[in-house]
């Protein structure tokens, strides 16, 4: 049997350090197959000619061909050595029959991480004392306003309990916020793409969307501008701080201009900070909006860190709007659970052990999604965000809409592209959330490689 060549392999030296070495040569190995310098089929050189060929370790060729392995990329044949081939997507037919469980890509928040129980310990030896009132507080219970006006101000941003209103959540409070600045039929400017839950409240409060197109580098304020001569709109409703769903993070030089331009329309900034606490580097921080605005109306919320299950947002205001904006609530909602207020507030007055515990899961799922997607699925591409709570992936071909229809017959349900956009656009990209279990994404991207496949077969 011949002796399989050396010479593509050194043409490796020297490995890249800026990642483990058997990663580096096992994807060098990936590329070599993809592109024809090795044929599939022939065999890989053995562990200890290879190790001594570029001095490393055995362990270092040794975990890089059963990395090969693991992604479909190569065989391990008792007596033959480690084999090239190419992955195939016929594995879920050789999977047993029976119903395999589903894997719902759609929610952007995950289960709660283990620190929040002890919150919710806490919640209960308090409530006792609040069992003792009727309950009921329709701008919410002043011990979680002064815990909102409290983070406020230490990001640099004056704030008193008076501006605060609690809602059941921020998508609540953002029904409120149109009700309150933006009349019937007016019009309100956001992002395309956007977060498709804050069209369906625009649509609930019966006014009209604008859009400006949100392209990777970032926000257009000359776009801005042109929209906001045309459409003379009442609000525009950004998410500067890692951009749902593009992880897009506003720098602090556009976020003076588009103020500016905003002051200049009268037109009432609504922005929604949700994921504002979502930075998974630590990178250098920006400034909130609402201190470059004093007009501004702030939103948050505290279901994606701590659980969907715990419905708090708030609404930050100028002092002359509260009023209205409590009015309003009254009409919509009762206020929210005076439990998740005391949960909320737990929270706030020490968020350092779930932020830490939740920072830690999403940045593991990650670095799982990149890499299982560089491996399986190597000609979709995808932007590492520095925060937030997805990855906005670009297809290579406009198809996300039919690639959820065939996901789903693979058991994974997805948000397509189209679900994000105003004008129908973004069929080309397809967002993946973070909060996922990582546990599960190695399965996830199986199956999305086995629908992908699938779009290409008669």
């Amino acid at each position: 049997m011949p002796q399989p060549a050396l010479e593509p392999f050194r043409q490796l030296l020297p490995l890249p350090a800026d990642q483990p070495a058997y990663l580096a040569l096992a994807k060098a190995v990936r590329q070599f197959a993809m592109d024809g310098t090795l044929a599939v089929g022939s065999r890989l050189p053995a562990e200890r000619t290879l190790a001594a060929a570029l001095g490393v370790s055995r362990t270092t060729v040794t975990a890089a061909y059963a990395r090969l392995v693991d992604a479909g990329w190569a065989t391990a044949r008792q007596g033959s050595g480690t084999v090239v081939r190419l992955p195939q997507r016929d594995r879920v037919l050789a999977r047993p029959a029976g119903p395999r469980e589903v894997i719902d890509l759609r929610p952007a928040a995950g289960v709660a991480v283990p620190a929040v129980s002890s919150l919710v310990e806490q919640a209960l030896e308090w409530l006792p004392k609040v069992l003792a009132s009727p309950g009921y507080e329709n701008a919410g219970a002043l011990h979680l306003r002064e815990r909102i006006a409290g983070w406020f101000e230490a990001r640099g941003v004056p704030t008193v309990p008076g501006q605060i209103v609690v809602t059941p959540g921020a998508l609540a409070g953002l029904a409120v916020v149109l009700r309150t600045v933006a009349g019937t039929d007016a019009a309100v400017l956001v992002d395309d793409p956007t977060y498709p839950d804050a069209l369906a409240a625009a649509e609930g409060a019966g006014v009209r969307v604008a859009s400006v197109p949100l392209g990777d580098g970032g926000w257009d304020t000359a776009g801005w501008a042109i929209a906001l001569r045309r459409e003379r709109p009442a609000a525009a409703y950004l998410l500067p701080d890692f951009h749902n769903p593009t992880g897009q993070l506003m720098p602090d030089e556009a976020r003076r201009e588009l103020v500016a331009l905003l002051r200049r329309s009268r037109c009432t900034a609504i922005v929604d900070e949700t994921v504002a606490g979502l930075d998974l580097d630590g990178g250098d921080p920006v400034t909130p909006w609402a201190a470059l605005d004093d007009t501004a109306i702030t939103l948050g919320s505290l279901s994606k860190v701590l659980w969907g299950g715990i419905r708090i947002g708030w609404v930050r205001c100028p002092e002359a709007l509260v009023e209205q904006v409590r009015s309003h609530q009254l009409q919509l909602n009762l206020g929210p659970s005076a439990l998740d207020q005391l949960v909320a507030t737990s929270y706030l007055d020490d968020p350092g052990p779930v932020r830490d515990q939740l920072l830690a899961r999403m940045r593991e799922a990650r670095e799982a999604w990149l890499d299982d997607l560089d491996w399986n699925l190597p000609d979709w591409r995808v932007e590492r965000p520095r925060g937030g709570l997805a990855l906005w992936v670009r297809l290579p071909a406009p198809r996300s809409a039919e690639l959820a229809a065939a996901a789903e017959r693979h058991g994974v349900l997805l948000s397509p592209g189209t679900k994000f956009s105003v004008s129908g656009g973004q069929a080309d990209r397809l967002r993946l959330p973070l909060t996922v279990a990582p546990g599960s994404i190695t399965e996830a991207v199986n199956r999305l490689a086995d629908a992908w496949q699938d779009l290409d077969r008669p």
